[in-house]
């Protein structure tokens, strides 16, 4: 029978219509999952489009499929990755199975709550039985719900393929990896696969089976993580179908899937051939010692439980143990920094939305160690799927802190490796907890696969003042235990059987450091002139009061960079002005009158969120929404913060400084803002105002910008990155990626070249700034200030006393030719050592 009356679908909610190729996620996009179209919604209850039957109704209720009576299906799917919030914030109105009328409410939906946890609220209508369909309504207006919105065009219904004669071939089981099961996105990738076969072919899990070509019944199995799962399949290209479609769910179906343990089992020692391998410093300094390969233990978690109430108790109790031991590290913590990562790891033992998930399982019969572990599992895996080197950092964090509750839970002990002497651990990853119960009478130094610079366990590393590579090759896992290495982490390798001579240079080099570090504290104080009686400011990267207060007493001549993100990180709401302006008072009163304070403007976004500036997840996020483009596009965020750094104007000498500037007209628009609030405040002279050079664009653009600033200050972290299209950050990449790179040092050198013709003053805030080895290299392109990591004040004052001004311009004209890094690098070592022996012969 052919169908003439044309099917129209209405709109499921009221809000504003949007193509599906402007959803910020490439298997919507790309159409995998079926054509149709998005809705950013304005109400909260969404409606059923077509009359039919809700043949799929998702548990967590965030997406929900209608099938018509001539077999057309839809699919309605509120929200990006809301599957991840284990059905928080939705209450289905309906049931699977029951048929509905068009325009019947479905799904209620908290927007507010979704909108904060979840990466997006747009929602999608997708006809996923692939007929053509026509727009009654332009695709960029505002839609009310029930409105006609969709015309399918229908012709004869197909017939259901016939099945196939012969034996079916069945799979062994594949555990289901994916966090949150097969839902829409990994059920579609799936189903696209399974129909490039000519086999019938069936997704069974345990007594129900689904047709593997059909997205909505995959998704009607209602699979979660885990699940046994078989594939069968009749035809001549079966066995091919079936090793395909195993291997595809046994790689998570294009998603990130969640590991077994935290630290992947120790690879069966045996021979590596190279005697080097080489990653990233994570914490400097040298050892020789030897290998102990270390692993979490795998724990045995049982899945389900007769009493509620007894789980509850079970899981309170522990969060209570933990947050208790955690507040004893922090307590036994070395410093501010230290105790902020056990801090955030409290923080995270309170997360709502992590102790709901938690919650909703033991109600549905799971203990109370399955519950927490599914829980923390799936949100670390969002974490590390949201394409932010940052969250994939704390998602880290997030399993240290799931894995400390579980064993309490499970009655574990938490107990300490027990290690040898001289041992230079190995493992995958070390977690924060791990690093900072090391005992460093024993341990030495480590080195792992995972971790990056920036990690908090890199962070603890330097505080225990222990060596630390990461990013090294897997090889590093098949070093027996008992292998003499040698440790050069400010070289980021690891020397396998080194000979007698290295150990001996390795030990003498360690105690000239020794003494050369305590004769740089001796001299803190001294001024730093160079030999020819040139001087240059040292000042100080700072994030707090206390921070200022250390740098001032290790020498600091001013603070060249106060990093203001710290006053709205890990929090969930935003400071308030009496907040912000009592902080960059107090720090500004501990420099005084006299000194430099270098406020640099909120520098967040993408890479860096907060939890109270809603932000779309970005597939680049260092190429995107950050620093002044974020505060630009929510202007009340900056001039906030403009009134409150304005408010300790004359307790120093007050600079203002705006991060990845890469266009005048942002340098413009800001510059017109500061001066709009200080007018209020009857200011007789204005904070000078420079910006960041750290995207190239800017550099090359100095002689366009330095007529319109008051300064520069050059990001070497972020330039060198963007320059070298490198992520510094990426465990592979890392050690390429090298503000040596003769590339970034023309950019500097331009950058001083355009300012100084402009009578404009530079400085290098970046962590080039803090290396002594680019002392030299820095003063001889002209730069007139350094800005570096507290502890290395006095060491960098030492190697400017250290050189005369003409020898460092020689360096600078001779590495400006050189061809790489390592070439740059070289150079420069040669330099110093002639350097360190010609001061030698003077002193003496």
């Amino acid at each position: 029978m052919t169908i003439t009356q044309p099917l129209q679908l209405l709109a499921p909610l009221s809000g504003v219509l949007m193509p599906l190729d402007h959803v910020p996620d490439p298997v919507f996009a790309s159409r995998v999952i079926g054509d149709g179209l998005c809705i950013d919604p304005t109400s909260q209850i969404l409606c059923a489009p077509l009359a039919g039957v809700v043949s799929n109704l998702q548990h967590t209720g965030h997406a929900i499929s209608i099938t018509d009576d001539s077999g057309v299906q839809v699919l309605l799917h509120i929200g990006l990755d809301t599957v991840n919030l284990a059905g928080h914030g939705f209450s289905a109105l309906v049931e699977q199975g029951q048929r509905v009328e068009a325009g019947q409410p479905l799904i209620e939906f908290d927007a507010d709550y979704i909108a904060l946890h979840a990466r997006s609220l747009l929602t999608l209508m997708l006809v996923v039985s692939g007929e053509p369909f026509s727009l009654l309504t332009p695709d960029n207006g505002l839609v009310a719900c029930a409105q006609p919105l969709l015309r399918l065009s229908l012709g004869d219904p197909r017939s259901s393929a016939t099945q196939e004669e012969g034996e079916a071939l069945f799979s062994k089981p594949v555990h289901l990896p994916n966090p949150n099961g097969l839902h829409a996105r990994p059920a579609a990738i799936f189903a696209q696969a399974a129909k490039a076969f000519a086999a019938s072919i069936c997704l069974h899990k345990q007594q129900d089976s689904a047709n593997a070509k059909s997205l909505v019944a995959i998704m009607a199995l209602q699979t979660v993580h885990g699940d046994a799962l078989q594939v069968s399949a009749v035809g001549e290209d079966a066995e091919l179908a079936i090793s395909t479609l195993v291997q595809l769910l046994a790689d998570g179906c294009g998603e990130a899937v969640t590991p077994v343990a935290l630290v992947a089992p120790v690879v069966q020692a045996q021979a590596v051939s190279t005697k080097l391998l080489r990653g990233v410093c994570a914490s400097a300094g040298s050892a020789f010692g030897h290998v102990v390969q270390v692993a979490e233990r795998t724990l045995e978690i049982p899945e389900f439980a007769a009493d509620q109430r007894v789980e509850r108790e079970s899981l309170e109790r522990a969060l209570t143990h933990a947050k208790q031991a955690l507040q004893r590290l922090r307590d036994n913590a070395a410093g501010e920094a230290q105790s902020d990562i056990f801090k955030a790891h409290q923080e995270l033992l309170e997360d709502p939305s992590l102790l709901e998930q938690a919650q909703a399982l033991i109600a549905e019969g799971k203990s109370a160690a399955f519950a927490w572990n599914g829980a923390t599992e799936a949100t670390a895996t969002l974490f590390k799927t949201l394409g932010s080197t940052l969250l994939a950092e704390r998602a880290l964090d997030l399993m240290d802190v799931g894995q400390r509750v579980l064993k309490l839970i499970l009655g574990v002990p938490d107990g300490v490796w027990e290690l040898p002497d001289q041992a230079i651990l190995i493992a995958e990853q070390l977690t924060p907890s791990q690093t900072a119960a090391l005992d460093t009478s024993k341990v030495l130094g480590f080195a792992t696969v995972g971790g990056g610079a920036t990690s908090h366990v890199a962070i603890l590393a330097r505080a225990l003042g222990l060596p630390a590579v990461c990013g090294l090759p897997l090889q590093v896992l098949s070093l027996a235990s008992g292998t003499r290495v040698l440790l050069d982490a400010d070289k980021g390798e690891l020397h396998l059987d080194p000979a007698l001579q290295d150990i001996e240079q390795l030990h003498a080099k360690r105690q000239q450091q020794s003494l050369r570090h305590q004769h740089e504290l001796e001299n803190a104080a001294r001024a730093a002139v160079t030999r020819d009686g040139h001087h240059f400011e040292v000042t100080a990267n700072v994030a707090s009061l206390a921070e200022t207060e250390q740098a001032m007493s290790l020498g600091a001549e001013g603070v060249g960079l106060l990093r203001s993100e710290f006053l709205y990180q890990q929090r969930s709401l935003a400071p308030s002005h009496d907040e912000q302006a009592g902080t960059y008072s107090a720090i500004a009163r501990a420099l005084g009158p006299q000194r430099n304070l270098v406020v640099r403007t909120l520098d967040v976004g993408g890479d860096k969120p907060l939890a109270y500036v809603p932000m779309d997840s970005e597939a680049n996020p260092f190429l995107g929404m950050r620093g002044i483009r974020l505060c630009l596009e929510r202007p009340q965020l900056l001039r906030e913060q403009f009134r409150a750094i304005l408010s300790s104007a004359g307790l120093a000498r007050l600079h203002i400084m705006l991060p990845m500037v890469s266009q005048l007209s942002e340098l413009r628009l800001a510059r017109q803002m500061l001066e709009e609030e200080a007018l209020p405040l009857g200011l007789k002279e204005l904070p000078k105002l420079g910006i960041m050079i750290e995207v190239p664009a800017a550099a090359l653009m100095a002689d366009l910008f330095a007529p319109e600033v008051d300064f520069f200050s050059i990001g070497t972290n972020d330039l060198t990155q963007y320059t070298l299209a490198m992520d510094r950050d990426h465990p592979r990449l890392a050690s390429q990626a090298d503000s040596f790179h003769p590339s970034v040092l023309r950019l500097i050198a331009s950058t001083v070249k355009a300012a100084h013709a402009h009578g404009k003053w530079v400085g290098v805030c970046g962590a080039l700034a803090s290396e002594t080895l680019a002392v030299p290299l820095l003063l001889g392109l002209g730069v007139d200030e350094l800005s570096v990591s507290v502890p290395l004040i006095p060491a960098i004052k030492a190697a400017i006393r250290e050189v005369e001004l003409s020898d460092c311009h020689a360096i600078a004209h001779q590495v400006l030719g050189l061809e790489s890094a390592e070439q740059v690098r070289e150079a420069l070592y040669v330099q110093q050592q002639a350097m360190v022996e010609t001061s030698q012969v003077l002193e003496n």
